[in-house]
């Protein structure tokens, strides 16, 4: 597989994040005494944010800085549902990510061959499964959040995720949708990631740099299909690796359209231990 590095800079784009259009800001309130009391404020609109990474990419790290800062939820109106997917074909230079998985990697060429790429390469950001996002092309990063914001969403629901008192590595919840309004069926995503991860890569392009991630996806699970025209309720069991700790664990659930398509709802939610 042949692999390419995107340089981006990350203030410039972290800026057009900060300040984009009147259309993802909520509208501030008047400060006039008698000014009528505000509407309620729609829900934030829940975007899927997808980083495929590498702790051996010299370029990731930047974009992995970037996730953190998504994470925090800048835009308001949006809610951004970050996933750092770290891949395998950087698993060289005596130095193997800890996080890489060949399923991720396997996803990130779904996706190349979906968005008619010629080839993967890290770092690569695609939002709600349809859009890339071209690093240092502010004008672009723009559109694909305005189109995000104006997009349509299925309500997904996560009950309370717990762990099993008598097995403590199994964890548990139930997870609905609202009807699929769509013309496709979709299929039902769950995903476990870390909440955060420090790492001291010690070879490599990176050798000698600490490095912080979040929202580490640990494993992705298909847990079934939401029909079009019908809702989906089903209670999940999922078995976590040895050694997880469940306080720094997140739950993420979304729908997607085959190929891997557009994502049509997502939502994300703490693991209570």
């Amino acid at each position: 597989m042949r692999t390419a590095s995107q340089w981006f800079l990350v203030s410039p784009f972290l800026l057009a994040l900060l300040a984009l259009p009147s259309a993802f800001v909520l509208r501030a309130q008047s400060a006039r005494s008698d000014a009528p009391p505000p509407a309620p404020t729609a829900p934030a609109q829940p975007v899927l944010v997808e980083l495929f990474t590498s702790e051996g990419c010299s370029s990731c790290p930047p974009a992995d800085a970037l996730l953190e800062k998504l994470d925090a939820q800048p835009l308001p109106g949006l809610q951004l549902i970050v996933m750092s997917e770290h891949v395998t074909y950087w698993d060289h230079d005596d130095w193997k990510d800890p996080n890489s998985s060949s399923q991720l990697t396997d996803r990130q060429s779904a996706y190349e061959d979906a968005l008619r790429i010629n080839t993967p390469y890290t770092p690569q950001i695609i939002v709600d499964g349809t859009s890339v996002l071209q690093m240092g092309d502010p004008q672009q990063a723009d559109g694909v959040f305005r189109k995000a914001a104006e997009a349509a969403a299925i309500p997904v629901h996560v009950d309370n995720v717990t762990l099993d008192a008598g097995t403590p590595t199994v964890l548990r919840t139930r997870i609905s949708t609202d009807t699929n309004s769509d013309k496709r069926s979709a299929d039902v995503y769950v995903a476990v990631a870390l909440n955060r991860v420090e790492s001291q890569v010690l070879r490599g392009e990176n050798g000698g740099r600490h490095l912080v991630h979040v929202a580490v996806v640990q494993q992705l699970v298909k847990v079934g299909k939401l029909e079009k025209g019908r809702v989906f309720d089903q209670q999940i069991q999922l078995k976590l690796k040895p050694g997880e700790d469940p306080r720094n664990l997140r739950l993420i659930a979304f729908i997607q359209e085959p190929g891997p398509g557009k994502v049509l709802g997502a939502v994300s939610r703490k693991i209570a231990s």
